[in-house]
């Protein structure tokens, strides 16, 4: 092997292990200083539709794309979520109580197994009019999702006009969802 692939097989790696490094270095200085704020990450749908999908069912559903985004009857919710995620779990009782009061939520669940997500909405109950699975995660990705729980508000024209990334809470459905189901209903 010549002494310059050697240093490539070497250097390219290492490059890329202190570049990762600083990058975890400078969000862990951040949340330190209380300077990360994860709400805080921008979405590119913003004012735009839902990008280009089509997504089969699952807890016996029939799933849903991008085409039945376009004019809701009245302002909804899509839901992000995951069986085997802990701030999911935790924000169950809010979906719950959401869907009580009236509130159409559609859900997403993100590369998850039909087994774990039936066992999921069993135990957690199933507040969601629709329910579909991106189990390769591509939809995700192409809607900006950073990670689950990440929920959308959709009005009724079928712009999103907020995302919020995290668990919901009752300050942030009196403070943020609200407002717009106010405004856009």
């Amino acid at each position: 092997m010549s002494p310059m692939r050697r240093r490539l097989l070497f250097g390219v790696p290492l490059a890329v292990a202190v570049a990762g490094g600083a990058g975890f270095y400078t969000i862990l200085r951040r949340m330190k200083n209380d300077q990360y704020d994860p709400h805080a990450l921008p979405s590119p749908l913003i004012g735009k539709r839902p990008p280009v999908f089509t997504l089969p069912g699952a807890a016996g559903g029939s799933g849903f794309s991008n085409t039945d985004l376009l004019a809701p009857p009245k302002p909804m919710l899509v839901n992000w979520f995951a069986s085997w995620c802990a701030p999911c779990q935790e924000e169950a009782a809010m979906l719950q109580k959401l869907a009580g009061s009236g509130i159409t939520i559609w859900g997403i669940a993100y590369e998850d197994q039909p087994a774990d997500l039936t066992a999921y909405l069993q135990k957690y109950g199933n507040p969601y009019t629709r329910i579909a699975t991106d189990q390769s995660g591509l939809t995700a990705i192409n809607w900006g999702v950073y990670g689950v729980p990440e929920t959308y508000f959709i009005d009724k024209t079928g712009i999103v006009r907020l995302r919020y990334a995290g668990a919901l809470t009752d300050e942030v459905v009196k403070t943020q969802l609200m407002p717009l189901f106010e405004q856009y209903s």
